[in-house]
This record gives C-alpha cells, structure tokens and sequence, in this order.
C-alpha cells in the first residue's frame, strides 16, 4: 500500500510529459490526486505494522503529515485544474494579472505537480534519515519549475534564490547526516530510524549534538524558521496560488518531520533539554520576525508568506517546550495547513479581481467579490488563532505548557508577537474587505469567482473550525501517537 501511495503520483506525473491534450492531463491530475486521498484514508485505517529495517513505514507521525499533504493536494487539483483553464497571456506582457501566465503548455506544470506529491509522500514514509533527505532535496527540484510558472524577472529572481538558499540547508543537512553516522560508529547504528532510537544510549552525544545542529539549520531552512527564511517571502508571492498553497500547506510540513525525525533519537539519547532549547529560541526568534514584518507589508501574498513563518515558529516552539505543548504543535500544524491552503485561494482570486498584489490598491473586496471577500475575512480569524479553530486550541495548549512549565520569558513573548501579528493582520484585512472599493473602469463588469475555485477553501475553513468544536477519536489518536514519538520524553 505504501508503495502505491509513491508510484500513483510518480507514475502519473511522468506519464503527464507525454500526454498532448491539456482535458485529459487535467483529467489525470484530480484523478491521481483522489486515489492518492483514497489510498491514504486506507493507509490510516488500517494503521499497516512497521516491519524492522524497513526503508518506508508510517508510523504516527507519518501519517499525520502524509494525510494533511494528500487533502491539501486534492483541493489544489480541483483549483488547478480551473485555474489552468482560464485565458492565457499574450508571450509579451509581463504582469501580475491573475490567472493569466506563458503560453508555455501545461506540460511541466502538471507533470511537476504530481511527482512533487511523490517525493513530499516518500518524505513522510521514510524511515531511513538518509532516504528522507534525499527526499526532501527532491521537492526542492520538483518544486522550482513550479514556482517559476510566470516566466517573469521577479518568478525566475524567486526560483533561484529558493535554489540556492535550499540548496546550502539541504548540503548542511547532508552534514548533519554523516555528523549523525559518526555518532553510531562505536555502537554499530545506521542511519534507519529503529536502529538509532534502539541504540541512542549509546551514541557519541558530542557527535550527536552535532548532527542536531546541522540538521536543525539545514531542513530549518526549508521550513522557513528565521533566520533561514530569506527564500519563503519571494517564493510564495511569486508562485501561483495553487502552488503557494502546497509550498505553505505541505512542504513546509515535510521540513519539520525531518527536524522531528532527529529530535526523535535525540530525545531518547537523553538530549531533550539540548534540543528543546533550540527549539525554543528559533521559535520566538521566527515569531519575532513574522510579526515585525507584517506590520510593514504592501504585498498581501508575502504577507501571508510570514503568517507561514509566524506558524512555523509555534511548531518548533511547541515542540521544544514538550509534553502538552507537542499535541498543540501538531494540532496547529494541521489546522495551519488547512487555513493557510485557504487563503492562498484566496488570494488568486482577490489577483484576478484586482490585477494587483499591492495591498492599498485593494479595497471594498466584500463589495467587488462577496464570496471570496467572505472567506477572506473568515480566513484571517482562523489564521489568527480566533475560537473556535484548531489553531485557537494548539496556541492554548502550548502557553499553558509553557505557564505551567515555568517558561515565563516564553510563554509572555509568544504573547505578545501572537498580538503583533493579530494588529498588523487584522488591519490588512480589514482595509482590503471592507475599504471604499474603487469605481470600476468604463466597461469593467464585477468580478465573479467560480464555484470550483470557492470551494477547496471554503471546505478547508470549514474543517479548520469543525476541529476547534470537535475532535474525531481517530484523529486524537494519531496526534497522540506522534506527540508520544516526539514528546513522550521531553
């Protein structure tokens, strides 16, 4: 099964180059994306046993992030696939029109797309670090000629700065791996995950805590914490929706399972307060960042590119504070996911209606586009953490950890950028909703959003609150299952 989950999204991505009529790649794109969904609600149900040795298994934690990645990837294929659809550009014009790009085909878009979901669905199945990071380096690449769809100086300017900053984390990671081989050297682990957590008592801890601080920094960079983040505000703004809703909603997601992966066997080597610690300070350090950034914006896709960094720093705060604060992590990470894949619908929309990413050029969208206005203004109090949401009971969970746990200096500062970013966020929003809107240009009809392109995020929101109200046992099992991987002992 596990197997199929890689080869469905492989094998379609590569049959996608060779198919000539754009209908029946679209066709391939929603139809590998449903029977990957379909396979993995299989793969949770039946909760496969991980044989010893094994380079690809689930456990919790992998099937936490390997679900959220295949519902994020469903609901981009049905935005995509009209998206894909719509009117292309003239080769000439460089701008930042919505739903308008080369008119290169679909091709490499689409055949891109799907083998992204294979190498982001081989990073949550790993259980060799060494293949996990292979895996990881392979959604860099698949993910570049995604993000470099426009064809434009500031599209091809994005690509290459997330080429290269990636490209050193991902080689500092590799580091981190060999850094980690050595500490197995005397008690005879590899780089699989069941023989380091049975043997991590016996680790050279000095090489240990070595190899936590280049895999830390180099599969950090990837997730976006700061200051590694460099790459994140120009990648997602650049990006087409649907693409910016996958790197926020799921690749960032992939680059925290490789940080949990380490923080595992550094946890059972007795290291957790070693790595909580730098936890802990990249948090506040990333939620520090995101919120005094925000404040300054002009560009509401870089905007929500920060919210992104802002919720990456909870993840690694959380996770560095433990106990409850990890089942808050995890529970904001899916929620974040869920909101922030919405919003970046969102936001191609509001670029279609006002052919413009400045935010004080976009004013009276509940007036000029009611449905996408709507969702926009509800996203913003989900992304904010406002009950009920999975976001508003993740960020509970991890202050009372943290009260409670005696971390004052933390738990007052994550307070307090939290309304930082809430402040600078709130006035966006609002402006952009409920601003005069601009008189329409002589000719100019109001703009309509289809159904098809509503949907996807207005079902993320949805289940986004259905988690603050109600959570599915099945879904507390798992979460529990992975804190207890990652928390159990911190």
């Amino acid at each position: 099964m596990i197997n199929l989950l890689m080869l469905v999204p492989l094998l379609a991505g590569l049959s996608a180059f060779f198919i000539a009529d754009d209908g029946r790649r679209r066709i391939l794109l929603i139809a590998s994306a449903a029977l990957h969904l379909s396979l993995t609600i299989c793969v949770i149900a039946a909760r496969p046993v991980i044989v010893p040795g094994a380079w690809f298994a689930l456990d919790p934690l992998g099937l936490l992030f390997l679900g959220v990645t295949s519902l994020l990837f469903l609901g981009a294929s049905i935005y995509a696939v009209k998206y894909l659809s719509l009117e292309k550009r003239d080769p000439g014009e460089d701008s930042d029109e919505g739903f308008i790009f080369n008119n290169e085909p679909e091709t490499v878009f689409t055949g891109c797309l799907l083998l992204f979901l294979a190498a982001m669905t081989a990073v949550t199945a790993s259980r060799h670090l060494g293949i996990l990071w292979a895996a990881v380096e392979a959604t860099t690449l698949l993910s570049a000629p995604l993000i470099y769809f426009h064809r434009h100086k500031r599209s091809l300017e994005a690509t290459w700065k997330y080429l290269l900053i990636c490209s050193v984390g991902i080689a500092m990671a590799l580091m981190g791996n060999l850094f980690l081989g050595a500490a197995g050297l005397r008690s005879g682990a590899s780089l699989d995950l069941e023989s380091l957590l049975s043997k991590a008592a016996s680790l050279d801890q000095a090489w240990l805590k070595a190899a936590f601080l280049f895999l830390f920094v180099g599969y950090g960079t990837k997730m976006g914490l700061a200051p590694f983040h460099t790459w994140l505000p120009d990648a997602h703004s650049e990006s087409p929706a649907v693409v910016s809703a996958l790197l926020s909603g799921a690749l960032l997601n992939c680059a925290f399972l490789g940080i949990l992966r380490v923080a595992q066997v550094c946890a059972a080597a007795g290291l957790a307060g070693f790595t909580g610690g730098i936890l802990i300070l990249f948090g506040i350090l990333s939620l520090m960042t995101a919120a005094f950034f925000i404040l300054a914006q002009k560009d509401y896709k870089r905007m929500l590119a920060y919210s992104s960094i802002e919720h990456m720093g909870i993840l690694s705060l959380g996770t560095g504070l433990g106990g409850g604060a990890v089942y808050g992590a995890l529970l904001n990470a899916v929620s974040h996911s869920l909101t922030k894949a919405g919003l970046f619908f969102i936001s191609g929309l509001i670029l279609a209606a006002y052919k413009t990413k400045n935010i004080p050029d976009v004013k009276g969208l509940i007036r000029r586009a009611p449905a996408a206005g709507i969702l926009w203004l509800a996203g913003f109090f989900l992304i904010t953490g406002t009950p009920p949401s999975g976001i508003f009971l993740g960020k509970f969970m991890i202050l009372k950890t943290a009260v409670s746990g005696g971390h004052y200096a933390a738990a007052a500062a994550f307070l307090f950028f939290l309304a930082v970013v809430f402040a600078g966020m709130g006035r966006i929003f609002l402006e952009m909703t409920l601003g005069e809107a601009p008189a329409l240009k002589s000719g100019e009809k109001p703009f309509e959003a289809s159904r098809q392109l509503l949907l996807p995020a207005a079902c993320f929101f949805a289940c986004a609150i259905a988690l603050g109200l109600y959570m599915p046992a099945w879904l507390n099992e798992i979460i529990t299952g992975a804190r207890n991987l990652i928390g159990g002992a911190i």
